[in-house]
């Protein structure tokens, strides 16, 4: 990440320490003992097998109190795919996450989603039943498991087609002058709210025709992507620009809900403490704290 998104590292782990050991030498393994015997967690993310044939696997035997997360992407359990190398579109690929995007959806959702929420949703879980039991435990986090929650919807037979983007009232439009705009009017009351703000009263019953879409498609060509803001706002049709990356620390929301720092990286969520008092220290450079922690 270092590399990949120097500004995702940044923001990700200012504040933080940072140390490097060598895990297959005997110096390393005694250095991460030591670090686990007064830590909480331990996340690691090498393939299944790794921690054991470093001679790591009895680090909970070792300290009854760690909790060991263990994220992969196919989880540790014995199967063809334990051992498979793995990205991100191979994990929503196998999850049918894929298959209703229809292509990239352009964000990490089985690493960010099906990775990093359930490892802190799970580390949370554990860390609770701790106060109650006194134990850690070994937790089993796959990203292809977790990224199986956004199929969920789609699981019972239902197949809610007209979240694909073809229905007029769930849509992104583009506008005059090439932004866009995304309209949300799954329900009646808020589809017919939007025929009121465009003046189109024949529209009411065809919400879910797929018909009626080239003519909405031609109706939002006629004004810019700020000019319907300003249109559709009043009538609260669940209309939203749809922001490029540039533009997010300007917009009003994000600044009402102070979600930059002040030197323009963004907050960790949720708000659980104000924005100000959070670490702003850049983020450590590779073993800058070794000396102090080891």
């Amino acid at each position: 990440m270092r590399a990949l998104s120097p500004g995702m590292f940044a923001a990700l782990n200012r504040g933080k320490r940072s140390v490097a050991v060598d895990l297959k030498k005997a110096a390393g393994r005694e250095a991460l003992a030591r670090l686990c015997s007064s830590a909480d967690v331990l996340v690691e993310s090498f393939r299944p097998g790794v921690l054991e044939r470093l001679g790591l696997g009895g680090l909970l035997a070792t300290f009854p109190r760690l909790i060991v997360c263990r994220l992969s992407g196919y989880g540790q359990t014995e199967s063809p795919w334990r051992d498979r190398a793995g990205h991100d579109i191979g994990y929503i690929a196998l999850a049918g996450v894929l298959a209703r995007c229809r292509e990239l959806p352009g964000v990490q959702l089985a690493d960010l989603f099906g990775g990093a929420q359930h490892v802190t949703v799970a580390v949370l879980a554990a860390l609770y039943e701790r106060t109650r039991t006194g134990r850690g435990q070994s937790l089993d986090v796959s990203m292809m498991d977790g990224s199986l929650g956004l199929s969920l919807p789609f699981l019972g037979g239902d197949t809610l087609d007209v979240l694909l983007g073809g229905r007029a009232c769930y849509r992104i439009y583009t506008c005059k002058g090439g932004g866009r705009l995304a309209l949300g009017s799954l329900e009646p009351k808020f589809w017919s709210r939007f025929c009121e703000a465009v003046g189109q009263p024949s529209w009411l019953s065809r919400q879910l025709d797929t018909d009626l879409t080239p003519s909405v498609d031609e109706l939002f060509l006629t004004r810019t992507r700020d000019e319907w803001d300003l249109l559709l706002r009043p009538f609260d049709c669940c209309s939203e620009v749809v922001l490029e990356l540039h533009e997010l620390r300007d917009h009003p929301l994000l600044q009402a809900r102070q979600l930059f720092l002040p030197g323009g990286l963004p907050r960790t969520t949720p708000l659980m403490v104000p924005t100000g008092s959070l670490p702003t220290a850049p983020a450590p450079t590779l073993g800058q704290h070794d000396a102090e922690l080891l």
